[in-house]
C-alpha cells in the first residue's frame, strides 16, 4: 500500500510538472478588453501623477499633499498643511524638480488652502470633474505623498472605490468642518492630506483631508474623506481673493418633527432668511438647489457654500409655499475668525472689519515680531518675496490686490470713466409709467419721476436718505456709481476683492468688487467675460435689504460702454426698469 501511495503521488507530480511547463511555453491569451482597460489605468494616473505636488515645509516643520489646478502654478491643499509652513514653502512634483511656493488664501473652515507654484507658466494640471456625478462603486485612486515618503519626488498611488458620498463630518471642537464629502477606501494615510482624490479617467473629484485615524492609530483602515471639488469650486473665486475665508450659516437652525420634516427650530430676527419671510415651525423644502429630507443633509449642503452668497431657498409657511433666494451670513464673527488661525497672537486682535485695512501683521500660524516691528516680506526667501504683501485680516493680501487691478482695469478700459467727470444727467422712462430724469451732481441727486419728485443730499448722513420711497436707496446708489468711477478704486473708499459668485439673475460667477464710502458699502459685480458691471448693492445698513440695480443692454456710444436699461429691486419688490434714451456728462457739454 505504502509503495503504490508513493507511486500515485510520483505520477501525479510529473503531471503537474507537465501541465506547468506546457503553462509556461505557451502565452496567456489575455482579452483584449482587459489590456484596453489596463492601458487606460496606467495612463490616467500617469496623467494625474505629473499635477499631483508634493509639500514639504520650511525647516521640517512637516508637509503633505497638494495638485496643481492652472499652468501658472496655483495649486489647491488642505488648511491643515499648510498652516504650519507659514507663508512660504517648497513643493515638488514628478518633473524632478523643487519649486518654491507661497500661501495665496486659506479656508480654515473647509480645510482648504490656495498656493501658488513659482518658476514657470507650463505646470501640468488637473481637471476639475463634476464631483455631483460621483457614485458609489466608482473606480478612484488617490496620489500623493503619506508619511513624506517622496523624497524622490514620485507620488504615491492608492487604487479603490468610492465607498459613500455626501458625508457630513462633525468639526469635533476644530475649525475644520467636512461637509457633503466622498468617502473612499483608497488607503489616505497621515501625509497624503491635501492630495488629490482622482476619479478612474484621471481628472479631480476631490482633495483628500482626513481619515478615520483617531482610535486606531496614526495608519489607514479603509475608511477616508475627500472634500468634494464642487465645494471647492464654489470658493474658487474667493480663493483667489488672499482673504481668510469662512463659511456661511443660514442665521437659523433646524431639526425634524414627528413626521419627519425638516422644520425651523430656532432663526434670528437679524437674518436675511427672517427677512425673506421664514419663520419658527416652518417646513424647509429646498436649498441650495436640494430637496431637503434630513438635518444632514442641509447640513451637507449648507457647508459647502461661502459667506456672502445668495442661494436659492424653498419652504413651506402657514401652507404656502414661498421660493426666494436668502442672502448667507458668516459661521464666526472676523474677530473670532482671525483669533482662531492666528493663535499664537500675543494680543488679543483688534475688531477686523469686513474689509480688513490695518497695519501689517504675521500671516497664519506664526508669532508676532518683537518691536521694533519688522516686514513679513523681509523674513522670507528671496524668490517669494515680490508674491507677499502682508496685511490683517488677509493671508496674502497682494493677490486681493492683483484681482482688484485686474477686474477694475478691464472695465474702465471699456467705459472711459476718466471723460465722465463733472455732473451727470440720466434720461429716459420709467418702465410704462412715464418720463424720468435723474440728475446727479457733487451735493445731491436730483430725480423727476412718474411718481414724482425725489433727492437725496449728499452732505448729510447717507445711510438715512432712502428716497424715492420704495427703492431702498436709488439716488444714493446711483451716486456711489457715479462716483466710483469718477475717483476710482483707490480714491472712493476702502475697496477689496471678494471673489466670485452668481446672482439670483446671473447663473454664471460674477467678480465682486467690495467698496465702502462713509458709512456706506457697496458690492460691484462684474461680469468675468465682458468685464463691464451688471449689477451692484447698496447698504445704507448691513441689518436691511440693499438697494439692487442691475445694468444691462449695453452699447458703445463715443466709444465707451454704456448701460441702457437699469432694473432696481429692493428686497422681494421690483422697484421699476429705467430705460436710458441719453446720458449727459457735462464735461462733453452733450447727451450720449
Amino acid at each position: 500500500m505504502i509503495a503504490s501511495s508513493r507511486t500515485f503521488r510520483l505520477v501525479v507530480t510529473l503531471a503537474c510538472c507537465w501541465i506547468t511547463t506546457i503553462a509556461v511555453a505557451q502565452p496567456l491569451d489575455v482579452p483584449a478588453d482587459v489590456l484596453a482597460s489596463q492601458a487606460k489605468r496606467i495612463a490616467a494616473i500617469k496623467k494625474a501623477s505629473a499635477s499631483t505636488v508634493m509639500v514639504f515645509a520650511n525647516e521640517g516643520k512637516g508637509g503633505g499633499s497638494g495638485v496643481l489646478i492652472s499652468p501658472d502654478g496655483y495649486a489647491l491643499s488642505n488648511y491643515h498643511v499648510v498652516q504650519p509652513a507659514g507663508t512660504a514653502m517648497k513643493c515638488a512634483i514628478n518633473d524632478g524638480k523643487l519649486y518654491d511656493a507661497i500661501l495665496v488664501s486659506i479656508d480654515p473652515v473647509g480645510d482648504v488652502a490656495l498656493i501658488k507654484l513659482l518658476g514657470r507658466n507650463d505646470f501640468p494640471y488637473a481637471k476639475l470633474e463634476d464631483s455631483d456625478l460621483v457614485r458609489v462603486g466608482d473606480w478612484c485612486f488617490a496620489v500623493g505623498n503619506p508619511f513624506l515618503l517622496a523624497t524622490d519626488f514620485n507620488p504615491t498611488v492608492t487604487y479603490g472605490i468610492v465607498s459613500g458620498v455626501h458625508r457630513y463630518q462633525y468639526p469635533a471642537g476644530t475649525l475644520l468642518e467636512y461637509a457633503d464629502c466622498i468617502q473612499t477606501d483608497a488607503s489616505i494615510n497621515p501625509g497624503n492630506s491635501g492630495g488629490p482624490l482622482f476619479n478612474e479617467n484621471g481628472d479631480l473629484i476631490g482633495i483628500n483631508g482626513r481619515g478615520s485615524f483617531e482610535k486606531r492609530g496614526r495608519v489607514n483602515v479603509g475608511v477616508g474623506y475627500a472634500i468634494s471639488i464642487n465645494q471647492i469650486k464654489h470658493f474658487m473665486g474667493f480663493l483667489h481673493s488672499g482673504r481668510i475665508l469662512d463659511h456661511a450659516t443660514l442665521g437659523a437652525t433646524v431639526s425634524t418633527d414627528e413626521n419627519g420634516n425638516v422644520i425651523i427650530s430656532n432663526i434670528s430676527e437679524s437674518s436675511d432668511a427672517y427677512r425673506r419671510g421664514l419663520r419658527y415651525g416652518d417646513q424647509l423644502l429646498a436649498f441650495g438647489g436640494r430637496n431637503i429630507t434630513t438635518v444632514n443633509g442641509f447640513k451637507n449642503v449648507l457647508g459647502i457654500y461661502p459667506r456672502g452668497w445668495r442661494v436659492p431657498l424653498s419652504f413651506l409657511h402657514e401652507g404656502e409655499r414661498i421660493d426666494t433666494f436668502v442672502r448667507l451670513t458668516g459661521v464666526h464673527s472676523p474677530e473670532e475668525l482671525l483669533a482662531r488661525v492666528q493663535p499664537n497672537r500675543q494680543q488679543p486682535p483688534a475688531p477686523m472689519p469686513e474689509n480688513p485695512d490695518q497695519p501689517d501683521t504675521p500671516p497664519p500660524g506664526e508669532k508676532p515680531t518683537p518691536k521694533p516691528p519688522q516686514k513679513e516680506e523681509a523674513k522670507l526667501p528671496a524668490a517669494v518675496q515680490p508674491f507677499f504683501t502682508a496685511r490683517r485680516g488677509y493671508a496674502n493680501f497682494h493677490f486681493n490686490k492683483l484681482n482688484q487691478n485686474r477686474v477694475w482695469n478691464t472695465y474702465v478700459q471699456q467705459t472711459k470713466p476718466e471723460e465722465m467727470k463733472g455732473d451727470w444727467i440720466l434720461r429716459g422712462k420709467l418702465g410704462n409709467l412715464g418720463d424720468a430724469t435723474i440728475t446727479l451732481t457733487e451735493t445731491r441727486v436730483d430725480a423727476d419721476l412718474p411718481q414724482g419728485k425725489a433727492f437725496a443730499v449728499l452732505d448729510n448722513d447717507l445711510g438715512q436718505q432712502e428716497a424715492p420711497r420704495g427703492s431702498g436707496g436709488l439716488l444714493v446708489a446711483l451716486h456711489m456709481w457715479k462716483l466710483i468711477q469718477q475717483t476710482g478704486i483707490t480714491q472712493f473708499g476702502d475697496v477689496y476683492y471678494l471673489g466670485s459668485m452668481p446672482t439670483p439673475k446671473h447663473e454664471q460667477k460674477q467678480d465682486v468688487l467690495v467698496a465702502t464710502h462713509s458709512v456706506i458699502e457697496c458690492r460691484f459685480y462684474f461680469s468675468p467675460d465682458t468685464g463691464l458691471l451688471t449689477s451692484m448693492e447698496m447698504y445704507p445698513d448691513l441689518g436691511v435689504d440693499p438697494c439692487e440695480i442691475y445694468f444691462s443692454e449695453y452699447e458703445s456710444v463715443n466709444g465707451r460702454m454704456l448701460p441702457r436699461q437699469l432694473e432696481v429691486i429692493h428686497g422681494d419688490t421690483i422697484y421699476g426698469e429705467l430705460l436710458l434714451e441719453d446720458l449727459e456728462f457735462n464735461t462733453n457739454g452733450g447727451a450720449e
